[in-house]
C-alpha cells in the first residue's frame, strides 16, 4: 500500500506539473528580428511562452546612442516598449533581460533597421539623387569660399596690396560659410540614410561630429572667417598675417579629410594635399581681382601682373607635381582613367587644367607684354581672364563630384580578407570565417570538427553573438548546412564596433551538444 501510495503521489505531481518551473523563451516579436522598415514603429512587443518580469531593457539607436527615453510595460507574457519619435535611420538594437517565473534571467536582443542598415554599402542605384545633388552643391560652395574667397583675400593682402573685388570676394566667403554648414548636416543624412527634410533633426548633425569631416569643416570655417576679417580696413601687417593664416588653413582643412589625404603613405599624401590646396587657392583666388583690375584699367595692373607671375610659376609647378602624384596614388592603373567614375572625373579635370594652363601661358607671354606697349588696351586680357574664371569654375564643379565617387585605390582594397577565428578544445574545434569582419552585415562560415580534426556531423548549428561592453544581449541566428559541408549564416547585423563575444552551439545528437566560444574584434567600416 505504501508503494502504491508513493507511485500515486509521484504520478499526481508529474501529471499536474506546469511550465512554472521552466525557463522563459521568446516566441515572437513585433517588428520581426532583422526586419527593415521605412518608418519607425511606435512600440516593440516581445512575447514569451510564460509570464515574465522585465529586468533591463536598453535601446541603442541607429546613431549608436543608448537611449533613455523609452518606456516599458509588462502584461503577463508580453513586454511592450514605447519608442521615441526621433529615431534616426540605421540599425537599432533592443537589448532585453527578463526574469522567468522561476527567477531565472533570460537575455537577448532584437535588431531592426530603418532604411538601409547602419554602415551598409550602397550601390549607386540605391542613392538618393536629391541628396547627392545637395551634397555636390554644398561641396562646390565650400570650394568657392576656400579658393575664390580665401585666395582672393590673400591676393589683396599680399599681391595687389589693395582691395579689388572686395564685394565679390566677401560674397564668395559667404557662399563658402553656407556650403560648410550645409555639408555638415548633409554628411549626417548620408551616414544615416536619411531624406533631406530630416536635416532639421539632431541625429545627422551629431553623426557628422564623429567623423573626420567635422574638423575639416571647422578648420575651413575658421580659414574663411580669417579671410573675411582681412577684408576690413585694418593695418596692412595684420591683414597679411590673417590672409596667410587663412590660406594655410585651406591646406590644413583639405588635408584633414578626403580620399586623397587618407591614402597611404599619409606622411606623404597629406603634405601633398596641403601644398596642392594652398597652391590652387593662390592661383584661382587671383583671377577675379585681376579681371576687375583689368576691366577698370588700373594703372598698377602691369606691375601687379608681373608680381603675380613671378610667384605663380613655381606655385603652378608645385600644383602640377602634387596633382600628378596624388592621381597616381588614387588611380592604381592607367585603365582606371576610363574604367571608373573617379577616373572619368579626373580625365575631365585634366582637360580643363590643360586649358587653364594654356590661357595662363597666353596671358603671361602674349597679353601681358602687349599691355606694356598700351596700358589701356585690356579688352583681350579681360576676356582671357574671364575665360580662366569660367574654366576654373568648371574644374571646381567637376572635382566636387569626387565626394560621391570612391577612388580606384579604395575599390581595389575593398575586397578585404575575411576575419578567421579558430576555436580549439579537446572535445572539438571550430573554424569560423567572418566576412568582411566590419560593422554592417557580415556573413559567417562555420567549419565544425572533432577534437582530432575529423568532420563533426551535427543536426543543427546556432550562432550567438553579444557585445558585453555596450550591454547588448545575445543575438541568435540559426545556421544552414551548405552543399560543401560548411554551416553558413548570411547577413548578420553587426551595428557597432567593439569586442564581440561569439558562441557556437552544435547539436550532434538529442543527448549531445557541443558549445565553443571566443571573442573577436569588429572594426569600423
Amino acid at each position: 500500500m505504501r508503494l502504491v501510495a508513493g507511485l500515486a503521489t509521484l504520478l499526481s505531481v508529474l501529471g499536474f506539473a506546469t511550465g512554472a518551473f521552466g525557463h522563459a523563451s521568446l516566441i515572437s516579436t513585433e517588428p520581426g528580428d532583422g526586419s527593415m522598415m521605412s518608418q519607425a514603429p511606435k512600440t516593440v512587443r516581445l512575447r514569451f511562452n510564460e509570464p515574465i518580469t522585465p529586468a533591463s531593457i536598453r535601446l541603442i539607436d541607429g546613431a549608436g546612442n543608448a537611449r533613455d527615453d523609452v518606456s516599458v510595460s509588462a502584461h503577463d507574457d508580453t513586454i511592450e516598449i514605447s519608442l521615441p519619435n526621433d529615431l534616426p535611420r540605421g540599425t537599432h538594437v533592443v537589448s532585453y533581460r527578463v526574469f522567468s517565473a522561476d527567477g531565472h534571467p533570460v537575455g537577448g536582443s532584437l535588431v531592426f533597421s530603418l532604411g538601409m542598415p547602419a554602415n551598409a554599402v550602397r550601390s549607386p542605384t540605391d542613392r538618393m539623387p536629391a541628396l547627392d545633388a545637395l551634397i555636390w552643391l554644398a561641396r562646390l560652395g565650400i570650394y568657392v569660399g576656400l579658393f575664390a574667397g580665401v585666395g582672393g583675400a590673400f591676393f589683396g593682402a599680399w599681391i595687389s596690396r589693395t582691395s579689388p573685388a572686395r564685394q565679390l570676394i566677401a560674397a564668395s566667403l559667404l557662399i563658402g560659410f553656407t556650403g560648410a554648414v550645409a555639408a555638415w548636416g548633409l554628411q549626417g543624412l548620408d551616414l544615416l540614410d536619411l531624406a533631406p527634410p530630416d536635416i532639421l533633426a539632431f541625429a545627422p548633425w551629431q553623426a557628422t561630429a564623429r567623423t573626420s569631416l567635422a574638423p575639416s569643416l571647422l578648420i575651413a570655417i575658421v580659414a574663411m572667417a580669417l579671410a573675411m576679417i582681412s577684408l576690413l580696413d585694418i593695418p596692412g601687417t595684420t591683414k597679411r598675417v590673417l590672409a596667410a593664416a587663412a590660406i594655410l588653413g585651406v591646406g590644413i582643412s583639405l588635408a584633414a579629410s578626403g580620399h586623397a589625404s587618407t591614402a597611404q603613405p599619409q606622411w606623404l599624401t597629406r603634405p601633398m594635399v596641403f601644398l596642392h590646396g594652398a597652391g590652387v587657392t593662390f592661383w584661382i583666388g587671383a583671377l577675379v581681382p585681376l579681371a576687375v583690375m583689368a576691366r577698370r584699367r588700373e594703372a598698377s595692373l602691369l606691375v601687379i601682373l608681373n608680381r603675380f607671375s613671378r610667384v605663380a610659376v613655381p606655385v603652378v609647378a608645385a600644383i602640377a607635381l602634387t596633382g600628378l602624384a596624388l592621381a597616381f596614388v588614387q588611380l592604381v592603373g592607367v585603365r582606371a582613367l576610363i574604367a571608373t567614375s573617379y577616373g572619368l572625373i579626373l580625365s575631365v579635370k585634366l582637360v580643363l587644367v590643360v586649358a587653364l594652363l594654356g590661357l595662363a601661358a597666353l596671358n603671361r607671354f602674349r597679353l601681358t607684354p602687349r599691355l606694356a606697349l598700351n596700358p589701356f588696351d585690356t579688352r583681350a586680357l579681360v576676356r582671357s581672364i574671364v575665360l580662366e574664371c569660367v574654366v576654373a569654375a568648371g574644374i571646381l564643379a567637376v572635382v566636387a563630384g569626387w565626394r560621391l565617387t570612391p577612388p580606384p585605390r579604395a575599390l581595389a582594397t575593398a575586397a578585404v580578407k575575411p576575419l578567421a577565428i579558430h576555436i580549439h578544445t579537446d572535445a572539438a574545434m571550430f573554424q569560423v570565417l567572418i566576412s568582411p569582419g566590419k560593422v554592417g552585415k557580415d556573413s559567417f562560415v562555420l567549419q565544425l570538427m572533432e577534437g582530432d580534426a575529423s568532420p563533426l556531423v551535427a543536426k543543427e548549428a546556432t550562432l550567438i553573438l553579444s557585445l558585453p561592453e555596450r550591454g547588448i544581449e545575445p543575438l541568435q541566428r540559426t545556421a544552414t548546412l551548405g552543399a560543401d559541408g560548411y554551416w553558413q549564416v548570411a547577413d548578420v547585423p553587426i551595428p557597432y564596433p567593439g569586442r564581440w563575444h561569439m558562441r557556437i552551439e552544435a547539436l550532434v545528437t538529442d543527448f549531445r551538444k557541443v558549445t565553443l566560444e571566443d571573442d573577436f574584434d569588429v572594426a569600423s567600416p
